[in-house]
């Protein structure tokens, strides 16, 4: 199975669109930190018909050591979620959905 890098999209847009090479990559770029900032401030990213990034937080619990079995304290931090949209869900299971669903 291939990996989609950030080349391979700064290509993509380059084909598909007409900008240069450069400009391809620097709007990837400039759209994928924007992402991040949001999340950052903790800010949910939805992407219509492709899904919802959020950050959540997790408290702090205890956890195990799988090999010794001693008890360890999981410090509280916060965790990046994706939900897809239903029509992403749909497309990966090769449904056809309905253009208005989201």
């Amino acid at each position: 199975m291939d990996t989609v890098t950030r080349a391979h999209l700064a290509e993509t847009i380059y084909e598909q669109i007409g900008l240069s090479r450069n400009e391809s990559a620097e709007l990837l770029e400039s759209v994928l930190a924007r992402i991040a900032a949001m999340l950052e401030r903790g800010e949910s990213v939805k992407i219509s018909r492709f899904g919802t990034f959020s950050v959540r937080q997790k408290g702090r619990r205890i956890g195990r050591n799988p090999k010794t079995g001693v008890e360890v304290p999981i410090l509280p931090r916060r965790v990046l979620v994706f939900r897809p949209s239903q029509v992403l869900k749909a497309q990966v299971n090769g449904l056809e959905v309905a253009d208005d669903e989201e």
